[in-house]
């Protein structure tokens, strides 16, 4: 059974600094592109960024490029999130996702939501100002 378990959420003050983490079990790791989602009250989840295991070929949305950074240890079958400057707008519960896409497909974008079909529980990120 695939699991995802999210872990390093927390409270920070606006400039700080986060690193999340995805520990992945249960599937071929390698096949699939690993996403982490947000979701902030009242509003929609959105794809903040997405890595694809095979290749390491990375995507992250306009409102966080520069300032997180989202690696892999397929050792560990974990996905990180490093999350610098942090402005009181990433406040939001961050969720990882699985995506399978195939040992030789590559990503060019955060895949659509209905193609993770497994997610983690979700951890909450607070950002003050």
């Amino acid at each position: 059974e695939a699991q995802l378990v999210e872990s390093g959420g927390g409270l920070v003050q606006a400039g700080g600094s986060l690193r999340l983490a995805c520990a992945a079990s249960g599937f071929t790791f390698d096949n699939y592109a690993i996403a982490w989602f947000r979701q902030a009250p009242g509003k929609e989840r959105e794809g903040v960024s997405c890595i694809s295991a095979n290749d390491g070929n990375t995507i992250y949305v306009d409102s966080v490029r520069g300032r997180f950074t989202i690696s892999s240890d397929n050792a560990k079958t974990t996905v990180y999130l490093q999350m610098n400057s942090l402005k009181p707008e990433d406040t939001a519960v961050y969720f990882c996702a699985a995506a399978l896409i195939g040992p030789r497909s590559f990503i060019t974008a955060i895949p659509p939501v209905f193609r993770f079909t497994s997610w983690g529980q979700g951890t909450q990120v607070t950002v003050s100002s």
